[in-house]
């Protein structure tokens, strides 16, 4: 009877060393993170603080007139403003856009530019390099060209457009509320593809070519080779792609600051750059710490995404 007993309690004990808690796995790795602790502790100066500063003034009310010390407990009422104002709700969907747009266009742009170049051909290195520029290129600089190009009297992209034909008068990109969003989304995506080209380059490297060539002897098309063999081994780099190009345009500044302040008449303002006119354009801390708030709730549900894309690999092992 004992036997038995032993014999039914051991897959239990077994699952259970196989799985062991969360405070178990802490108390196992102990010393580590006493090496740690140097680092940890800076963390909680430089940004545990900071959040925890950003959470207390969302509470207060701070009028242009008066110091921060002299703030009026204001409670919920600054983010009831903020959620019920118009603007809000503009400056929320053109972040929608804006993030949507940039990563989808980035992604796909940067795959096809990977599937090229993953492919055997002279110059491919070169090629390689050129479309590595806008990356490395500094995002300051960047904003300053194109907001040359753009520009409705002296910009290329308008001259050309004139003696090509394709319109009478230079464009206006920039001073337009209808082309102004995605005139600046253009640029983005300018400059992200690369990062994308280059997280989809890698994953091409773990694409067994015995599979590619056993689709191909049985009559596969390219297309079927690409998405029956080749995508499903890119779908753990394409979602921590994705998921990294919306953590980036959530918190992209440079370009809308620079090249229209989140102008014309706040056409092109996105969250990043509302709170920032908020804060040290009317001096309104309340309002702009609770806008930073609820933009920290939703990079948080994207970082917690995002672990669980790199930690996926780890559980199905573990299982």
């Amino acid at each position: 009877m004992s036997i038995a007993t032993g014999r039914a309690a051991s897959p239990l004990s077994a699952r259970s060393a196989k799985k062991p808690n969360v405070f178990s796995r802490m108390a196992a790795h102990r010393t580590d993170y006493l090496y740690v602790l140097p680092a940890l502790i800076v963390m909680m100066v430089v940004i545990a603080y900071p959040i925890y500063y950003t959470i207390e003034l969302s509470f207060y009310r701070t009028p242009p007139n008066l110091q921060l010390r002299d703030k009026v407990w204001a409670g919920f009422d600054n983010y009831t403003a903020v959620l019920s104002s118009s603007v809000f709700h503009e400056v929320t969907l053109n972040t929608v856009i804006w993030t949507v747009a940039s990563t989808f266009f980035s992604f796909v742009l940067g795959l096809g530019a990977a599937l090229s170049l993953h492919r055997e051909f002279i110059g491919r290195g070169l090629f390689r390099a050129l479309l590595m520029i806008p990356y490395v290129v500094s995002a300051v600089a960047a904003s300053y060209v194109w907001k040359w190009l753009y520009h409705s009297d002296f910009g290329v992209i308008g001259a050309l457009a004139v003696q090509l034909g394709f319109t009478s008068e230079p464009i206006n990109f920039l001073d337009n509320r209808q082309t102004v969003l995605s005139s600046l989304i253009v640029v983005n995506i300018w400059r992200e593809f690369s990062f994308a080209m280059v997280m989809m380059m890698a994953g091409l490297q773990t694409v067994p070519e015995q599979l590619l060539r056993a689709a191909q002897v049985d009559g596969a098309t390219p297309w079927n080779r690409f998405w029956h063999v080749t995508f499903p081994h890119l779908k753990g780099v394409s979602m921590v792609t994705v998921l990294l190009l919306m953590v980036a345009n959530f918190n992209s500044i440079i370009i809308p600051f620079i090249m229209t302040g989140g102008g014309p008449a706040d056409a092109s303002h996105i969250w990043i750059t509302h709170i920032y006119q908020l804060a040290f354009g009317r001096q309104q801390w309340g309002a702009a710490a609770a806008y930073a708030v609820i933009l920290f709730i939703v990079m948080m549900a994207l970082g917690y995404f995002y672990v669980k894309a790199l930690t996926r690999g780890d559980e199905a092992r573990q299982e």
